[in-house]
């Protein structure tokens, strides 16, 4: 308030646009005196270059208050080219005019996109009170369609969250999150029970990795954490905050979020700079705490996951025979290679095999059907299974039944493919049992190469099964068997990528090596299912 009683709006730029200067310069004068600053101009034209002007240095005025007659165009003409900028429509426009006042021009100005409409010359209580509510009514526009912008920058990041694949992905996505919604750099820390932590960075310029100061955060965040449940927030000193997170070199007050998940051992931290004795938005802040709590409910399956996952792993590496420990088969070569999936959520059960039987050397290729711990069980047993049966059997036919009937008695809900070859190392004779799985592929010595004709239903359906598939293989053959890991691509059909399969292997190399290799650099790049592989070659008998 002034002495007369007056409210002030202080810091408000007002745009007076009059082509009379005594106008102008009475209109400033009562303005200025309300604590104002002015800037004028003289017609329309003006207006819209001091706009641009203003508009690239981030100064846009807060009101503008338009002579309706204007020597280059009609102050509702200024006010609709206003009205279609974007960046410039929320700007409140007051149309003044000297002149009698219809009724009719009051609704142009309306409908040309004005505020108000005043009739000059005015008592200065009128022309201020006109200007403040006009300021006021765009500011809770601005309000509230900030609200609304934030609201959406929430949601967005919320379902990103929520479809991360690995603690890393989601450790990024809510750093990108939280920093669109402060307009700032972010740091985003995920700790798990075990303590390790997974970070994400968005709009931050950091130095050299420093593993030390991350390790530091995540422990003053373990720290901040321990002994709570639910989301708070607190602001963390410079010095106790390690430097160079948000910019390198540069010491900065942090604003830490911290939400831990209900079993209290999961947290999530989302970390953004702080200038000391700002104010805290409670609207930015609430925000952050809801978007906290999504990332501490999202994370905890991920890192729960991630332990099934570890554990999948060291069953496959401890089952399946390594390349150096494989058992030597007498009259044949073979090569195997297996790769895990790239994305940390994904758990498979592909699986190789080579043993010894009474009528020769069966190989095996298999996929238990599904992504989880399960899927990794299941195919520990159809191996020792597969490994039992062989002892008296031999015929690939009767071995995939013997799996199928395995499968139903004690695994009726899983399925699996697998592809069974008996080679005889002495006539070249391959007989094939083919269970839902991508049938082998033959490299012939004088080049080229060609699937062999072998199909049947999956294991687990209990269904007829085919007579096996026989072929010859001449000394120089390869034969390769792979899962579908290595070629499945989303969008791309099947045929496609078979079709690329059996191009890439006839242009391979000689020798088995050679050929897994080739193979995996040109398929195995970033997969989302693993990848098992098999490669044989007629030897010394």
């Amino acid at each position: 308030m002034d002495a007369t009683g007056t409210q002030r709006t202080p810091g408000t730029t007002v745009l007076v646009v009059d082509d009379v200067a005594a106008s102008r310069y009475a209109m400033g004068a009562v303005l200025s005196r309300a604590g104002h600053q002015v800037v004028p101009v003289a017609s329309g034209g003006e207006a819209l270059v001091e706009l641009d002007v203003r508009l690239r240095d981030g100064t846009l005025p807060d009101v503008a208050l338009v002579d309706v007659g204007l020597p280059d165009m009609s102050g509702f003409e200024l006010c609709r080219r206003v009205r279609a900028r974007p960046p410039m429509a929320a700007l409140p426009v007051v149309h003044f005019s000297a002149a009698a006042t219809a009724p009719g021009d009051r609704c142009r100005g309306l409908d040309a996109g004005g505020d108000a409409y005043l009739t000059v010359p005015a008592e200065p209580q009128e022309i201020q009170a006109v200007v403040r509510a006009a300021v006021r009514g765009a500011r809770r526009s601005t309000g509230a369609e900030t609200a609304v912008h934030r609201l959406t920058l929430l949601s967005e990041a919320i379902v990103t969250v929520q479809t991360a694949r690995c603690p890393r992905e989601l450790a990024a996505a809510a750093a990108d999150g939280t920093a669109r919604l402060t307009a700032s750099p972010a740091v985003v820390f995920v700790i798990g029970p075990d303590g390790e932590p997974y970070r994400g960075t968005a709009r931050c310029r950091p130095a050299p990795a420093d593993s030390g100061a991350h390790q530091a955060a995540a422990r003053l965040v373990t720290r901040l954490a321990e002994g709570r449940t639910g989301v708070h927030s607190t602001v963390v000193p410079a010095p106790l905050w390690p430097a160079g997170m948000f910019r390198p070199g540069v010491e900065e007050d942090a604003r830490l979020t911290v939400a831990t998940a209900q079993d209290g051992r999961t947290a999530v931290c989302l970390a953004t700079p702080v200038r000391r004795a700002a104010i805290i938005d409670p609207a930015a802040d609430g925000l952050l705490a809801r978007l906290a709590q999504a990332c501490a409910l999202a994370a905890e399956p991920l890192l729960l996951y991630r332990v099934e996952r570890h554990v999948a792993l060291t069953l496959q590496h401890s089952f399946l025979p390594q390349p150096h420990k494989l058992p030597h088969l007498p009259g044949v070569d073979i090569v195997v290679r297996y790769v895990p999936a790239s994305r940390q959520t994904e758990i498979g059960g592909d699986f190789y095999a080579a043993l010894r039987t009474g009528e020769g050397v069966l190989i095996a290729v298999g996929d238990v059907v599904g992504h989880s711990l399960d899927a990794a069980t299941v195919m520990v047993e159809i191996r020792h299974a597969l490994r039992a049966y062989c002892v008296t059997e031999s015929d690939p036919v009767v071995l995939a039944e013997q799996l199928d009937r395995m499968l139903q008695q004690y695994h009726s809900d899983i399925t699996a493919t697998v592809c069974l070859a008996l080679v005889d190392p002495g006539s070249g004779r391959v007989r094939i049992a083919n269970a839902g799985h991508i049938p082998p592929l033959i490299l012939r010595a004088e080049g080229g190469a060609e699937y062999v004709d072998a199909c049947g239903p999956l294991l687990g359906l209990g269904l007829e099964r085919p007579a096996p598939t026989e072929m010859y293989l001449d000394p120089a053959d390869r034969l390769l068997m792979v899962t579908d890991g290595l070629i499945e691509t989303r969008g791309i059909p099947l045929e496609t990528s078979l079709e690329q399969l059996r191009t890439a292997a006839a242009d391979a190399p000689a020798g088995l090596d050679a050929l897994c290799d080739v193979l995996l650099g040109c398929f195995g790049r970033d997969r989302e299912d693993d990848i098992a592989m098999l490669a044989l070659r007629l030897g010394p008998v």
